[in-house]
């Protein structure tokens, strides 16, 4: 069995926390990888979620590591989801009773990315959330993260 530490690197997009409302997003950049995996952790929603009182997971990127300057990433820049309109790669509309884990493969062309947890309607008690992006395929190895 071969160690991946040495392989692949990861970076906070969203910290560990229980949130009430919209992250500020933050940068990840993505040189000297060939390969990313966005993993969206979700804790027991805080809340029943709906179609109005909602999460959904903006996956965005671009040229430069200022968040403001991203656009949103298109159907073709991702995989094992189901992409919508805006970036979307992951929404919470319905009770969500248990811990989850979504993987998102990134494959644009930008060099920086970014996830905004974009909370809608009413919250008036937290969902722990956490976001990890998991840069793989050094162009030099062994990485050092």
């Amino acid at each position: 069995m071969r160690d991946l530490t040495q392989v692949q690197s990861p970076a906070v997009l969203v910290a560990p926390a229980t949130l009430e409302a919209d992250n500020t997003a933050v940068a990840v950049d993505l040189a000297g990888y060939d390969g990313c995996t966005v993993l969206i952790g979700v804790g027991v929603g805080g809340i029943t979620f709906t179609g109005v009182n909602k999460i959904e997971f903006v996956l965005s990127h671009g040229d430069t590591s200022t968040v403001g300057s991203h656009t949103p990433v298109a159907a073709t820049d991702v995989v094992g989801v189901t992409w919508a309109t805006g970036g979307i790669v992951r929404s919470l509309t319905a009770a969500h009773a248990a811990a989850t884990i979504t993987e998102v493969g990134y494959v644009g062309s930008k060099q920086f990315l970014s996830v905004l947890a974009d909370f809608s309607g009413t919250h008036a008690t937290g969902t722990p959330i956490a976001v990890t992006a998991l840069r793989q395929l050094p162009l030099s190895a062994p990485v050092t993260s």
